[in-house]
């Protein structure tokens, strides 16, 4: 019996042991994700503040009142609003005992002057502000950025056009407004049918840049869901209805979706209120327009689309592209298209490693709208 109930204590302990070392590993780790108390941020800032009080009245030639600005500033990138007024308290607190003890006829750099605390006190408001809008948005600071960058590296991947066999070669270029880091042009791909087809769709979502990235990210997930998991027929039709169902304000897009026999150069194109794709005839060494039939995305049910088909004979070229790279405010989309293909045309005999990314640059460097081109060449041999 003894040595029963000792074993039993035993296994009691160990248990224990475990439940707080799982707890202790647990909040190491949710503090470093950014899902923890701000326990130990508010303490350091919280010990900076006596810190700069005494470098005050001992050094004032190297330490001003206003050097409480830091930790306060820090406090509003940091702490919850809570925390961050019992920091604002303790700075309030560090102000009145550096007047009083250095009494209102000092002078030099350690001088409290109204002017003093009146900096103090914008920069706790502007931080509260910060302060109130993480919390409302609830992306703790240690992770915001890190978010941002995920999904900024998730809209680079699912873009990522697939390899394709000796005799084709692709390449796409993607641009944001701006200059920023998310777009409402993306691009999804795929290869199908065993490998034997590729499947290609470029999309626009309505707006631009930062407005349109949350939108672009989701439907460029649904969409590369729904790529070679439908018929190419039923797609447009899919994802139209997923559209639909969003109910956004802004809940339009436009989408062509290019369906290729990697092996006889046979295509099909639906398009779903998209500008028209350019084919190169390496024989005439001229460009034609290429574009199905169908409505916008998101506007109305049962909406249907019809194809366009064509070939890619050896050393085709067939160019996809959004309105962001031909159409401006000051130029009409023909005349976009026009300098487009003037630009393209470049290239017939250089080869086009690297075309889509130049011809971006040239023709529509400084355009404020998210830019995309896809390029699909053919061997001439």
């Amino acid at each position: 019996m003894a040595g029963a109930r000792v074993e039993t204590l035993r296994a009691r302990a160990r248990m224990l042991s475990h439940r707080v070392r799982t707890a202790l590993r647990k909040s190491a780790v949710d503090y470093f994700r950014g899902d923890a108390s701000d326990w130990l941020a508010f303490a350091g800032l919280l010990l900076t503040v006596p810190a700069i009080a005494c470098g005050t009245l001992m050094l004032p030639v190297w330490f001003s009142p206003s050097a409480l600005v830091l930790p306060i500033v820090a406090g509003g990138l940091l702490l919850r609003p809570a925390s961050l007024l019992g920091l604002y308290a303790a700075s309030a607190t560090a102000l009145i005992v550096e007047a009083l003890v250095l009494g209102p006829y000092t002078e030099g750099p350690a001088r409290v002057t109204p002017g003093t605390v009146l900096v103090v006190a914008a920069c706790g408001f502007f931080g509260l502000i910060i302060a109130q809008f993480r919390s409302r948005v609830g992306v703790p600071w240690r992770r915001g950025g890190t978010m941002l960058f995920d999904l900024r590296e998730r809209i680079r991947v699912q873009s990522k056009l697939p390899a394709l066999p000796p005799g084709w070669h692709r390449e796409m270029a993607l641009r944001p407004a701006g200059g920023q880091s998310f777009s409402g042009d993306f691009v999804v791909a795929a290869r199908t049918n065993g490998g034997r087809t590729l499947e290609v769709v470029l999309t626009d979502v309505s707006g631009k840049g930062m407005e349109a990235g949350s939108r672009a990210l989701l439907l460029s997930g649904a969409f590369g869901g729904l790529l070679g998991a439908l018929p190419p027929q039923d797609f447009l039709p899919a994802a139209n209805g997923y559209l639909l169902r969003q109910d956004w304000d802004e809940g339009f897009a436009t989408s062509i979706h290019l369906v290729l026999d990697l092996e006889t150069g046979d295509y099909e194109l639906l398009s779903a209120g998209h500008l028209p794709a350019l084919q190169l005839s390496a024989g005439t060494g001229r460009w034609q327009e290429r574009s199905g039939e169908g409505p916008l995305l998101g506007v109305y049910d049962g909406a249907e689309f019809e194809p366009a088909r064509g070939n890619l004979r050896p050393g085709d070229v067939l160019m996809l592209f959004t309105d962001g790279l031909v159409e401006t405010a000051d130029r009409e989309i023909s005349e976009g298209i026009d300098r487009l293909t003037g630009e393209a045309d470049r290239y017939v005999a250089a080869g086009w490693e690297g075309a889509a990314w130049h011809l971006i640059e040239k023709v529509a460097k400084d355009v404020n709208d998210d830019r995309a081109l896809l390029l699909i060449r053919r061997a001439a041999f």
